[in-house]
């Protein structure tokens, strides 16, 4: 969330809690990708003037970006979580967290001494890869993070009329197979892979969002997942080439 939100919402943005997120920078090809802790700090400021207020929470969005070059990552990522928390220390924004598309980066580079996120968001889902589900777990285990504290987003992959949900039928993952819909489904099938509190949707169609909230009344059997991530493993165990001798 940013100026148009807060120029859109006015009085109304009180009202909510307020997530938004800083890493991305107007740069001389588009955009640019920066953990630099100053261009962080100023990015949370500038949120609060944008927004009117104090956002209830500040991701980092997607350090990895920058961290795949980073001769010391370690502490790269290590001063951008402190800046964060130092943002919220100072009543910058209300706490703050991580949300990373491509985890497997991160899990080797967590300092457990350092500042912890209070949120960690992920991608989540049927057609998320067994190594984004197990560095979502290594994250968790790294951070020491409870199950409120995960987040999901990109839960269709992009799209819920994207011609793979046409192909499967993830009802086959619910207790009652006949009372929900193949989205809401793999709607409610997303809240597993990994596990998570919310997942993260568009709001530009109400009906959708309508069909997405009455899913969570359905329940997932928790036995079908289990053998889901399963075959993922193996069939990735069996997709993955011979190491050279």
């Amino acid at each position: 969330m940013g100026r148009a939100e807060g120029r859109t919402a006015g009085d109304l943005l009180p009202k909510f809690r307020i997530s938004t997120k800083v890493g991305y920078f107007p740069g001389r090809d588009g955009v640019e990708h920066s953990l630099d802790p100053a261009r962080l700090h100023a990015a949370v400021e500038q949120a609060v003037k944008d927004l009117r207020r104090e956002p209830d929470l500040v991701f980092l969005h997607n350090p990895e970006h920058s961290l795949r070059a980073a001769p010391h990552g370690r502490d790269v990522l290590a001063q951008a979580c402190s800046t964060l928390h130092d943002a919220a220390g100072k009543g910058l924004c209300g706490t703050w967290g991580v949300a990373s598309w491509g985890p497997s980066a991160l899990q080797n580079l967590i300092d457990p001494t350092g500042p912890r996120p209070s949120v960690l968001m992920v991608r989540a889902g049927l057609l998320v890869g067994i190594g984004t589900l197990d560095a979502t777990d290594a994250l968790i285990k790294a951070w020491d993070l409870g199950d409120d504290a995960v987040w999901g987003m990109s839960p269709f992959g992009g799209s819920a009329s994207a011609p793979v949900w046409a192909r499967i039928d993830p009802r086959v993952f619910l207790r009652d197979t006949s009372r929900l819909s193949r989205v809401q489904a793999a709607f409610l099938a997303a809240h597993h892979l990994p596990r998570v509190a919310s997942v993260a949707v568009g709001t530009d169609d109400p009906a959708h969002l309508g069909e997405l909230i009455e899913a969570l009344t359905g329940e997932v059997e928790e036995r079908a997942i289990r053998e889901y991530r399963r075959r993922l493993r193996d069939h990735c165990a069996i997709s993955a080439p011979e190491a050279p001798r």
